[in-house]
């Protein structure tokens, strides 16, 4: 692969970044508190240009901070422009509408789960409760032994990391609430509680796909600028990348949480999930739930379809800088390297594009049960093993580290 700068991917990005401004601001025009969301869709827009030139500094564009800044805001302008009226709340809406008084929320919802199962609900208990065990205790060897042993100090186990807490965090927000469910006939859960569960399930989810693209992108400067990559992924830059894929998308969900919890439920309180999901909430709703729905695209758009695309970017200069590689012993080490992330990569983008990035709330309720207990409970508990069977260096260090436990118990 050439030296030379490539500005194209920033392009892309730097459209699907910009070019929600305009939906934004009808958005925020609807939203019950718009000065707060304001606010939080321009933080989210700063930790996302900030990602934006982590991202441009590795394929060696040189771009000053002060024009970037510039360009910025001016995109900003230029798409709030097109709507000024967004910035005059008080004085178009008046001060009744700054406090939605939402006679039709509920205090509680209840969860369906897996129902229609019946009695036979406690029988899923066993097995999904192991699952949830083996998940949690091999994605935390992995960090354990990232953290422990200085061979793994680099930048490729530093994402895989970051990754494998993701993993842990992601089931912690619906996998303990599902089994206890199984457990008892009433599964109920508060507005706040089902709110708060949304929040964080979808913006860990969405932090998880940005953490796959810093791997990707890990992968592809080792592999086509192997002399520059103690330079270009530097510790600064790793932290920078992965502090951007932890922070936009928690700051990009506020909008989309505090527009739910000003919805009107007056479709009854029981959500036929085990989890407060995206589309059976909206289903509750008697509200006008089309902006909110092409909103939730939007945002499939912005950390699943861009970041899928920047890792599809990444691998195809992968492979094309593979297949020079005249000794084919050699091509097969180093794609070894990419197997483990291409498969990860593989199973978590094919059930959320499946799930979230089409428009609309009209989806199979058990087919959308079933994939999502596949990427709640199977694929936290596959990955580890994926991980560890498909690399060479950390099955070393497995063996290293079983080797000195059994020395210490020996010596004992």
């Amino acid at each position: 692969m050439s030296h030379h700068p490539q500005p194209s991917l920033f392009l892309i990005m730097a459209f699907y970044v910009f070019r929600f401004a305009d939906t934004l601001t009808l958005f925020l025009y609807d939203s019950p508190i718009p000065l707060l969301s304001l606010l939080l869709f321009l933080s989210a827009h700063l930790f996302i240009t900030r990602w934006l030139l982590a991202l441009l500094s590795l394929f060696s564009v040189s771009v000053p901070v002060s024009s970037v800044s510039r360009s910025v805001v001016l995109c900003l302008y230029l798409s709030v422009s097109a709507s000024p009226s967004v910035f005059c709340f008080p004085c178009m809406q008046g001060p009744s509408l700054w406090i939605m008084a939402n006679l039709s929320q509920p205090s509680e919802f209840v969860l369906s789960g897996f129902s229609s199962f019946g009695e036979l609900q406690a029988l899923l208990y066993g097995p999904f409760l192991m699952l949830y065990l083996l998940a949690f205790m091999g994605n935390t060897i992995i960090i354990v032994m990232v953290i422990a042993d200085t061979h793994l100090h680099t930048p490729m186990y530093f994402f895989l990391a970051n990754f494998s807490l993701l993993e842990i965090l992601v089931t912690m927000t619906a996998v303990p609430r599902m089994l206890s469910d199984l457990l008892v006939p009433y599964k109920v859960i508060t507005f706040t509680g089902c709110m708060v569960q949304f929040y964080f399930y979808f913006s860990l989810g969405s932090t998880s796909f940005l953490i796959l693209t810093d791997m990707a992108l890990d992968r592809f400067v080792a592999i086509c600028h192997p002399l520059r990559y103690g330079t270009l992924m530097s510790r600064a830059v790793c932290v920078q990348l992965a502090g951007a894929a932890w922070s936009a998308p928690f700051l990009a969900m506020v909008p989309t949480v505090l527009s739910r919890a000003h919805l009107d439920y007056c479709h009854g309180n029981v959500i036929n999930h085990f989890f407060c999901d995206s589309a059976p909430l909206l289903q509750l709703s008697c509200s006008d739930t089309h902006l909110l729905e092409f909103w939730d695209f939007l945002m499939a758009l912005a950390f699943v379809l861009s970041s899928f695309l920047v890792t599809l970017i990444s691998y195809g200069y992968i492979v094309t800088t593979v297949l020079r590689i005249p000794s084919a012993s050699s091509r097969r080490k180093t794609f070894s390297t990419c197997g483990s992330h291409l498969t990860l990569v593989f199973i978590g983008y094919s059930s959320t594009i499946f799930l979230y990035v089409r428009p609309g709330k009209a989806h199979s309720v058990q087919v959308r049960k079933v994939v999502a207990l596949v990427t709640s409970v199977f694929t936290p508990f596959l990955n580890p093993f994926i991980l560890t069977f498909r690399n060479e260096t950390v099955k070393t260090v497995l063996q290293g580290q079983m080797q000195r436990l059994k020395g210490l118990c020996k010596a004992q």
